[in-house]
């Protein structure tokens, strides 16, 4: 009887023991890739609804952005520009395919696809642009996460340059 009630105790105080001597960082990876997700869903919300102060708002102060055919944006003023250009004359979405956070809690990174509608210049018809793209993700002292990198590129491959020759 007392060595059945020592096994049934340590069947239950044994894992609670694992459990208990995981490193915080392991503990939290799941919550932090939740937390990470979450604030990249977020966002993505406020960038459909073209909200650029709330979109903008998801940058580090020191962010980076890199948009397509366009000069990288190292201020929040120059990615307020950005994002008003680009809110202004297109509806935006993506949607994340990976998350994932470092085993220190204070990186994380997401890739995933994007859609882009928006009115051609020249012929004002709806032109659609599907790509991919890759942030960078940084936990604050309040535990908030922030984007410090943010990069993206079409998967529609770009028109051919014409030749001299067709300019005749």
């Amino acid at each position: 009887m007392k060595t059945r009630l020592i096994l049934i105790v340590g069947l239950i105080v044994l894992p609670i023991a694992v459990v208990c001597n995981f490193p915080p960082t392991l503990q939290g990876a799941g919550a932090d890739e939740k937390a990470v997700r979450d604030a990249d869903e977020a966002w993505a919300k406020a960038a459909a609804s073209k909200d650029v102060d709330k979109t903008v708002a998801f940058y580090a102060d020191d962010a980076i952005v890199m948009p397509p055919n366009a000069e990288r944006a190292t201020t929040k003023e120059a990615i307020r520009k950005v994002w008003k250009d680009l809110l202004t004359d297109a509806q935006v979405s993506w949607k994340a395919t990976k998350v994932e956070v470092a085993k220190s809690g204070d990186i994380g990174f997401i890739s995933g696809t994007y859609e882009v509608t928006m009115n051609d210049i020249v012929t004002g018809k709806p032109v659609k642009d599907r790509g991919k793209y890759l942030e960078v993700w940084e936990k604050h002292a309040d535990g908030s996460w922030k984007c410090a990198a943010d990069i993206w590129n079409s998967d529609i491959p770009a028109a051919p340059a014409s030749s001299a020759s067709e300019k005749k």
